[in-house]
């Protein structure tokens, strides 16, 4: 797995600084570079059937976050906020099963109206200033990220990624390129091909979410982490209860990446947890904490 290593550091290149790379890739030091990458493209493609390490499940991470943060912009104008949530990732990822990620856990809050969050197997949790919004409680805001923080510990990018059958799409990728050898350097042909394919690879991910299934799971393992940190896991159903109210006034989202609210409550109201509601300790730190 170290050679796709390599491949996907270009790809976020790609994402962060397309113009630079374009710009660069006139020179026959960056070509040849990238005849280097692309010649063992199908080996490393080869060994994505072997199980990814953590440092494999970070970059892949990286490249789908650095994708988010095309479309997005983080919310900057209060750092503070973000860091709050940041606190209230490590409670929940300390008293998780996989208290440690290869670079760590880290929340974003993204600027926009939206309500919607996304995970990504690099640790990357990212979450709409919208429904940051809508939450009422920390609670309620350690219920979001809980659910996020279960898809990363469930594995549930790498799955998604293996049911796409992304090696036989790279590969076809490669034999796709060969064809246009003629019009231009076979390099540069597949490197553009090459990019073009995990750009859509990844934008696929980011607009279609996890399977129904997933999302249940999570559901269920966020409802485990609140618990196992002292925060109430009926807020899980009280995020979902709010969600519903609202669905409609809002386009995308979780419309489009989760279930419904109503699926999801179903699915998880009749589990129970015996725990004490300290929620109200709780209280004064979350209304100095989250003022937009």
């Amino acid at each position: 797995m170290r050679k796709i290593l390599s491949l996907l550091c270009i790809t976020w290149c790609f994402f962060v600084q397309p113009t630079y790379i374009e710009g660069q890739s006139r020179g026959t030091g960056a070509q040849g570079s990238a005849a280097d990458a692309l010649a063992n493209m199908d080996a490393a493609f080869n060994n994505m059937d072997s199980e990814l390490t953590p440092e494999d499940a970070y970059y892949l991470g990286r490249a789908v976050a650095a994708n988010i943060l095309t479309v997005y912009k983080p919310y900057t104008q209060k750092p503070e906020m973000t860091q709050y949530l940041n606190r209230i990732c490590q409670t929940l990822a300390i008293n998780s099963s996989q208290p440690t990620a290869f670079n760590g856990y880290h929340v974003i809050i993204l600027d926009s109206p939206e309500f919607n969050a996304l995970a990504t197997s690099g640790g990357h949790i990212f979450v709409t200033k919208g429904l940051v919004e809508l939450t009422t409680s920390e609670d309620m805001l350690a219920a979001i990220i809980a659910h996020e923080l279960a898809h990363i510990i469930l594995h549930h990018s790498i799955d998604m990624i293996n049911e796409m059958k992304f090696t036989s799409e790279m590969s076809a990728v490669g034999d796709r390129a060969m064809e246009f050898a003629g019009r231009n350097s076979a390099s540069a042909r597949r490197f553009a091909q090459f990019r073009d394919s995990i750009t859509k690879t990844i934008d696929t991910m980011l607009k279609n979410g996890y399977s129904q299934s997933q999302e249940f799971d999570a559901d269920k393992e966020a409802m485990a982490l609140l618990f196992s940190a002292g925060y109430d896991p009926a807020a899980l159903t009280d995020i979902l209860k709010a969600l519903q109210r609202v669905q409609r006034t809002r386009q995308g989202g979780f419309n489009t990446t989760h279930p419904s609210p109503g699926d999801r409550l179903a699915n998880v109201e009749k589990i129970r947890y015996r725990n004490q509601d300290t929620r109200n300790a709780r209280a004064p730190r979350f209304k100095s904490s989250i003022q937009f």
